[in-house]
């Protein structure tokens, strides 16, 4: 493919109809997170199993992340994307009918298998449309979406259900995610075509063969361990941010906005230390320095009893530490080759998900009645220094 059709105007469009369908995908996950104690009270459920409305999101991708990559290098980004597009707008629509919790899971189940087809294609996407010196931006501004979508999740599902009911709240949400994935499909198609030898090449791995090609190189094996940690640090506190932040007196309301304002600070991270790891060509010590940032403002944020400092802490955390989900990813895709960036994503994701499976339950299983969640709070910071 000529250098040229690396700057082809349409590629910001078919960038920002990824951006809009993940961004709506991380809205539908995470809008219960705030509302978690009344889904408990409502349905009369426990908070283990409201909690599974949040928690299958991880789960499903551990096991369809590896799939869901293979399939993105074999069909290409447009056709894996625009499925998980086109899953997530039918199962929007089960969780109109709030008279019962397991309507609300089916649909999240539907949209957390949804998921993995959506996410991975990001690195694919970003090596078909942009050139190298480029990459790392694309991919941040492609999480900038998802951090977008994360933020809307957590800031206006608790004012819209405290405004409209519930009911109400999940057919708003139901008609953005149709109105989006009706866009990506209409608006999105493929920069060239991968050559055929390649692709019969591709062809010849099955998605776990290609994991096991992937990580025999120690650089990748080691990428995919640092966002098993750092992705599963994230989710752990985003799934259990109510209770972190409740227990100093902060409100549903309130943590879901401190929560809106984290993301908004990920997203002006993600558009600003990628475009700065692009132009100095150096990826190792924007990571090094996003992991320090975690480490320091992480405990200020959730033993934080002033609201306003909270508001503070969760922003600058989400400005210095969530961007290097983008280089992780910029990265995963140089070092494994853009035939196979797909599958590269597909491992980072599936071991961040695992992570994020593993260090949320683990949150929850050391929480006590007599230490709350302080003893999670230091498990946290335990992942961030490892990282």
């Amino acid at each position: 493919m000529s250098q040229e059709n690396y700057y082809r105007p349409y590629r910001w469009v078919v960038l920002a109809a990824f951006m809009v369908v993940a961004g709506v995908n991380q809205m539908l996950w995470l809008n219960f997170v705030p509302l978690l104690s009344e889904i408990q009270s409502k349905y009369n459920v426990s908070e283990t199993l409201a909690s599974t409305l949040i928690l299958c999101f991880p789960l499903l991708y551990v096991i369809l992340s590896m799939h869901s990559g293979a399939m993105t290098d074999r069909k290409g980004y447009r056709f894996t994307v625009g499925l998980g597009a086109a899953t997530m707008a039918v199962f929007s629509l089960a969780r109109i009918y709030t008279d019962s919790f397991y309507a609300l899971l089916i649909g999240q189940v539907g949209i957390a298998v949804a998921q993995p087809y959506i996410l991975n294609g990001i690195t694919k996407l970003s090596a078909d449309w942009f050139a190298v010196e480029h990459r790392a931006l694309a991919t941040g501004l492609g999480t900038a979406g998802m951090f977008t979508g994360m933020a809307l999740g957590l800031a206006l599902s608790p004012s819209l259900n405290e405004t409209y009911g519930l009911t109400t709240t999940m057919i708003i949400f139901a008609a953005i995610t149709i109105v989006c994935s009706g866009f990506f499909l209409i608006a999105a198609k493929e920069n060239h075509k991968t050559e055929p030898d390649e692709m019969a090449q591709m062809r010849s791995f099955t998605a776990s063969s290609e994991l096991l090609q992937l990580l025999k190189d120690p650089a990748i094996a080691l990428v995919t361990l640092i966002g098993f940690l750092a992705l599963g640090f994230f989710n752990g506190l985003t799934t259990w941010f109510e209770g972190l932040l409740g227990e100093n007196g902060i409100d549903p309301v309130q943590a879901g906005l401190v929560g809106g304002v984290m993301i908004l600070g990920g997203i002006l991270g993600s558009l600003i230390i990628p475009a700065i790891s692009d132009m100095t060509k150096r990826r190792k010590p924007y990571l090094v320095f996003c992991g320090i940032s975690g480490l320091l403002l992480t405990m200020p944020l959730v033993t934080g009893t002033n609201i306003t400092m909270v508001y503070v802490f969760g922003g600058l955390l989400g400005f210095l530490f969530l961007p290097g989900y983008a280089l992780l990813l910029a990265m995963s895709e140089e070092l494994a080759g853009a035939e196979r960036a797909g599958g590269a994503a597909g491992a980072l994701m599936m071991a961040g998900n695992a992570g994020a499976v593993i260090i949320a339950a683990a949150m929850y299983a050391i929480r006590s009645d007599t230490s709350g969640w302080r003893p999670a709070e230091y498990l946290l910071m335990a992942v961030l220094a490892v990282i």
